[in-house]
């Protein structure tokens, strides 16, 4: 079979840290959405194994973006290398416990549950993922009701999204705990969505938060349940295809429009899923575009912006591909293509300078998928406005981990510059 064999290979230049930084292998250019999107997002990795996030115009590695590429190249069926050198940078031991925890004082949930999947999906022992037994890690953040949270001096910034995520890994590992699977059922709103906050007095329902539900649900076995949830997606989605997240001012976006497809494609409702795909092929920056942002999906209608295109597109490539995260595979493909343009107009652009910056003085503390991230980084979407003394700074998805903590050590943080690290490593989406 080809793509055990791929992902053998995958596995031992992991083991082995045989993978050197390189350039996407170039291919002939694609007419495929999901092919030239996923080209467009290998071309983006810094140093050829990872992502950055800026905050204040200064980039820091984002380990849960990271994660959400790896996992869009196996849905585009493209980028094998450049998934396999990004899953070995989030293997190696000075970046792993900055996302996951240190084990012991700090081990988030849902950072552990998307490594866990990633592994998976590349073809890598979850059980022996940099040193790490990531199934048992996980199954320790379970509580006696089945809900996984987070253990941290900052707090418990678990989600629904993470519940969802860890019954995905867990499940495909084997099976996850009957009350983790429980608890998820028990939190469905009345109409069938699930909320991201888990556990409020109010149940208010989130489009990403229940995309992720349908695929925990019906990996499962949990058929009718999950038959509701796509019932409140489809009564959620916007007349122009699009799905909204629930920031202040709501409006059809890349991310929620890609979790929200993904689920309905596994869920059957093709004809829900084909509205959402062709939102997010309008998204799409088309040969008309910039050239070096071919293939990219903007976050939204404005078009494309740099900071946040990144996170739009690999989130978008998941609905677009259609493929459920209980089943993905890495590909045996490494191209990177570009997008097939018949003219190739002149186009000139100068982008934002940013300096990338390594910290190894902030706290272990993880991150992890989507909403508009300009300044500061992935487990989904959803955008919780982050105010450092006194200014709004960027809107984060809420994936599993939150950034809380960030503000009760802000101006900590700011004075040692390393405060956008922090948020990185605490989204666990």
């Amino acid at each position: 079979m080809r793509h055990g064999r791929a992902a053998a290979g995958i596995a031992a230049l992991i083991v082995t840290g045989l993978l050197a930084p390189a350039l996407p292998a170039q291919a002939e250019p694609t007419t495929s959405p999901g092919g030239a999107a996923g080209g467009w997002l290998s071309r983006q990795l810094v140093g050829g194994d990872h992502l950055e996030t800026t905050f204040d115009g200064v980039a820091y590695p984002d380990h849960g973006l990271t994660a959400d590429a790896v996992l869009a190249f196996a849905a585009a069926g493209v980028g094998r290398d450049s998934g396999a050198r990004a899953t070995a940078w989030l293997a190696k031991p000075e970046n792993l416990p900055q996302y996951l925890g240190d084990g012991t004082t700090e081990s988030y949930a849902g950072a552990h549950a998307k490594v866990a999947l990633l592994a998976q999906v590349q073809g890598v022992d979850p059980a022996a993922f940099g040193g790490v037994d990531l199934i048992t890690r996980l199954l320790a953040r379970q509580a006696p009701s089945g809900r996984f949270s987070d253990q941290s001096q900052f707090g418990d910034f678990s989600n629904g999204i993470t519940q969802s995520l860890a019954v995905i890994a867990l499940e495909r590992h084997g099976s996850a705990p009957q009350a983790a699977v429980d608890y998820l059922v028990g939190q469905a709103c009345a109409g069938g969505g699930f909320p991201q906050k888990l556990e409020q007095a109010t149940c208010e329902p989130d489009v990403d938060t229940t995309g992720y539900a349908v695929q925990a649900l019906l990996a499962a076995g949990k058929s009718t349940e999950a038959g509701k949830a796509l019932d409140w997606l489809t009564s959620a989605q916007d007349a122009n295809g699009g799905f909204a997240d629930l920031s202040p001012a709501p409006k059809p976006n890349a991310n929620s429009t890609g979790l929200a497809a993904q689920a309905l494609r596994v869920g059957g409702r093709a004809a829900a899923a084909d509205k959402a795909v062709a939102f997010l092929t309008g998204l799409q920056v088309a040969c008309s575009g910039v050239e070096a942002n071919r293939g990219a999906i903007a976050y939204d209608s404005t078009g494309f912006d740099a900071s946040t295109a990144t996170r739009a597109t690999a989130q978008a490539v998941l609905g677009v591909a259609g493929v459920g995260l209980t089943t993905l595979k890495t590909s045996d493909n490494a191209d990177a293509p570009t997008l097939k343009c018949d003219a190739q107009p002149p186009t000139t652009t100068t982008g934002p300078t940013t300096t990338t910056t390594t910290s190894t003085t902030a706290p272990t503390t993880t991150s992890n998928a989507s909403t508009p991230a300009a300044t500061a980084p992935t487990t989904t979407t959803s955008p919780a406005a982050v105010v450092v003394t006194g200014r709004q700074t960027v809107a984060l998805a809420n994936t599993g981990a939150n950034i809380a903590p960030v503000l009760a050590i802000g101006a900590l943080m700011l004075v040692s510059g390393a405060l956008a690290l922090v948020v990185s490593r605490r989204r666990t989406r």
